[in-house]
């Protein structure tokens, strides 16, 4: 495991330690659960970008993001994102 040291102002380090105490976890247990708690948001925040662009397919976007197509197709829903593409989309509206 690798080592980081960063250097926080005031409010965050009274926030952390707060935290910590409420979860009852040392200092550097703390930093560690939060840090992967906001690593799962950015690359769930960055597969559903990705898959409303256009840049992936949604399969594709359930690995990025590290869940199921299943949890995908629920935060799409959550976000109304739209993920048919506009040539899907047309074809399947022709085909009605």
């Amino acid at each position: 495991m690798g080592n980081v040291s960063v250097r926080l102002p005031e409010a965050p380090e009274a926030e952390l330690e707060a935290y910590a105490e409420e979860e009852h976890l040392d200092r550097g247990a703390a930093v560690r659960k939060l840090l992967a708690a906001g690593l799962d948001d950015w690359r769930r925040e960055r597969a559903i970008e990705q898959l409303r662009d256009g840049e992936v397919t949604f399969s594709r976007a359930a690995d990025l993001a590290d869940l199921t197509v299943w949890d995908v197709a629920q935060l799409v829903r959550e976000e109304d994102e739209t993920w048919v593409g506009e040539v899907e989309g047309e074809a399947d509206i022709g085909a009605l």
